[in-house]
């Protein structure tokens, strides 16, 4: 007999199971999908829960899959992954129109980002003078990853939602 206690209606690996049962009924339940997953049901409960504090990758991988939940890859790539963590990567989901407004926006500001990479590539090194204009360099191209990376997770979406299950 499943349990979905309110504590996992706050976890994202649920919320996604949750989403896809709707269109998948097999996955409603933990045990059936568990079974799909080829893990048992209490560790799934563990994922789900929280009990587990960092889930395996190739299990993100399968749900995210199993799923159709590009999303779940790069959630555990900024929250679990130690490298990943330092990174920017695209961790929210929303519409494709609102993704391609915020990536036009940063991308508005690659100009003021090629003055500060021609300043400092005319230093050849990071000195004191110009240590504020790397780390505005560093800034703003993380900004561009990130409005670029989300933009490239509302596509991924956009093919699941059509019914192309892309595996990256």
């Amino acid at each position: 007999m499943e349990c979905d206690s309110t504590q996992s209606t706050e976890n994202r690996y649920f919320r996604c199971r949750k989403t896809a049962a709707l269109c998948n009924d097999r996955l409603y339940s933990r045990e059936r999908t568990a079974e799909l997953l080829g893990i048992s049901t209490s560790t799934l409960a563990n994922y789900e829960l929280g009990i587990t504090k960092t889930v395996p990758p190739d299990a993100v991988v399968m749900m995210s899959d199993l799923y159709n939940a590009p999303e779940l890859k790069y959630y555990y790539c900024a929250n679990d992954c130690p490298i990943g963590r330092r990174m920017p990567i695209p961790t929210t989901f929303e519409s494709i129109q609102i993704m391609a407004i915020k990536a036009m926006q940063r991308l508005n500001s690659i100009e003021d980002i090629k003055i500060k990479l021609v300043e400092v590539s005319a230093e050849g090194k990071v000195t004191k003078a110009n240590l504020s204009t790397v780390m505005n360099l560093m800034d703003g191209l993380d900004g561009l990853c990130q409005a670029l990376g989300e933009l490239r997770l509302a596509c991924q979406k956009l093919l699941v939602d059509g019914g192309v299950n892309v595996h990256n």
